[in-house]
């Protein structure tokens, strides 16, 4: 027998075998050799400690230290309103940059809450975009990657009134944040969007706008908690008032987390309330992750614990104060990590 004809024998033997194996083997294993790994980092968002902030137990300079020394978290994602506008004052921010350094921590975010950038009128909407270019510029001395933006107003979102005629608004937020992502773009710098209130919340109008302006700096923040389409008003216009607000139309938050994925640029991970189990009760933790790991995503997943602010306001909530929220919240990423690895 000559050596070719040995070598397709003895490869046609390894097939047979092959296929022989395989057709004993249950269906699963071969599933789970090629199943993805999966893998995300954690970040702390600023507005988890929102009450202690707001009352002025905490400012914004004892974040880096707090989040590093009592929950062992080094990524930092800031809010704008807790800076006290001084994101212009330069020598403000190389002190936040320095206690940063000191003790090894990575910026990484800054959410911004500001003038309307998909305001309908084009004069209102170009001084909105041009006033977020510090806060660019602020993210990028500070060491960041993105800011995060509102398409919308957030006046409407906090007294009830509805948003703008959903067709209007689109273009008018495609082209305002066209505008801030092309400045950003000069600096290397990420411009984001998370689903937070009025059109926003409409999953399809969101991504609408996104293939819109369709740039590489652009992307959004899944946010577990913000698929409310429709609130009732406020007795008041103040936090009390908008935490005593009840949702009367919700996006299904699955389904919106899935959409929004090919676009995310981080996840924003909000949690409330939490069972004897240590499981979010709003928000299946378990299936948002499964979402989460069949998009391929690996980047951070910041924890945003709102129920030490509502505990504030409605102490016999069953709301766990901020720093436990916070230990709570990161308790549940390291364990779904771990499962769904």
């Amino acid at each position: 027998m000559n050596q070719s004809r040995r070598d397709f024998l003895h490869q046609l033997g390894l097939t047979t075998a092959g296929l022989s194996l395989s057709s004993m083997l249950p269906a699963d294993t071969f599933a789970a050799m090629s199943a993805k790994k999966f893998n995300f980092n954690i970040s702390l968002a600023e507005f988890s400690f929102a009450g202690e902030l707001f009352s002025g137990k905490m400012t914004n300079m004892d974040f880096p230290a707090k989040a590093k020394n009592d929950f062992g978290i080094n990524v930092l994602e800031y809010v704008s309103m807790f800076f006290n506008n001084k994101h212009t004052d330069q020598a403000y921010l190389k002190e936040l940059k320095q206690r940063c350094d000191d003790l090894g921590m990575k910026n990484n975010l800054i959410m911004v809450d500001g003038a309307n950038i998909a305001d309908l009128d084009a004069a209102k909407r170009q001084q909105a975009v041009e006033a977020h270019f510090p806060w660019v510029d602020a993210a990028k001395f500070l060491g960041c990657s993105s800011i995060r933006v509102n398409l919308g107003d957030t006046s409407k979102a906090l007294t009830g009134v509805p948003d703008d005629p959903a067709e209007e608004a689109a273009k008018a937020a495609a082209d305002g944040y066209h505008k801030l992502l092309e400045y950003a773009a000069r600096q290397k710098m990420n411009v984001i969007v998370e689903n937070h209130f009025g059109n926003s919340t409409n999953i399809d109008w969101l991504v609408g706008v996104l293939k819109q302006v369709n740039m590489p700096n652009a992307g959004l923040l899944p946010d577990f908690g913000n698929f409310c389409r429709q609130r009732s008003k406020p007795e008041t216009n103040d936090i009390k008032g908008i935490m005593a607000t009840k949702c009367l139309q919700e996006y299904d938050r699955y389904e919106g987390v899935k959409k929004m994925m090919p676009y995310a640029k981080g996840i924003s991970a909000k949690t409330h309330k939490f069972d004897a189990q240590g499981n979010e009760t709003e928000s299946d933790f378990r299936k948002l992750f499964r979402i989460i790991k069949d998009a391929g995503f690996s980047g951070y997943v910041g924890i945003e614990y709102e129920g030490g602010l509502m505990n504030m306001y409605n102490p016999t909530g069953g709301y766990l104060s901020s720093d436990d929220g916070v230990r709570a919240t990161k308790k549940l990423l390291e364990r779904v990590r771990t499962e769904l690895a």
